[in-house]
């Protein structure tokens, strides 16, 4: 099995509600994110794709990591994706840019009812019930 390695955000409002984003040209939500490049730590690549995406500017003191989790690529068959996992508290606005069709704001029980990437709704749904 082919693995993508990324770097993922469980991005949550303190309220109940984590943020969900789906790539132009899909169907599915998943986690803020995106693929770590060679000799980048995890940490630095949320925050790159986090400001390419969303236009939010978090500090990596910020971000905790949680663990590592993964589940079949939704959107690229034959492929794992192995993410590094974090955490992030954050009440700022986010604004959709780069690949990046739609960002909602969801309760976990709202998501369930919206298609979802394997990791999000095997691996971090009940992740996030566990930690909130």
């Amino acid at each position: 099995m082919r693995i993508i390695h990324i770097a993922a955000a469980l991005l949550h409002d303190g309220a109940g509600r984590i943020l969900l984003v789906r790539k132009r040209g899909t169907e599915m939500f998943m986690q803020p994110g995106g693929k770590i490049e060679p000799n980048e730590k995890p940490c630095d690549t949320l925050i790159r794709e986090l400001g390419e995406e969303l236009n939010l500017h978090a500090r990596p003191e910020a971000c905790l990591f949680q663990r590592q989790i993964e589940a079949p690529a939704a959107n690229e068959p034959g492929y794992i994706v192995r993410a590094e996992l974090f955490t992030l508290l954050w009440n700022g606005t986010v604004s959709t840019a780069a690949e990046i069709a739609e960002a909602r704001w969801l309760t976990p029980h709202d998501a369930r009812a919206l298609p979802l990437a394997p990791l999000t709704r095997d691996c971090v749904l009940p992740l996030y019930a566990g930690i909130s």
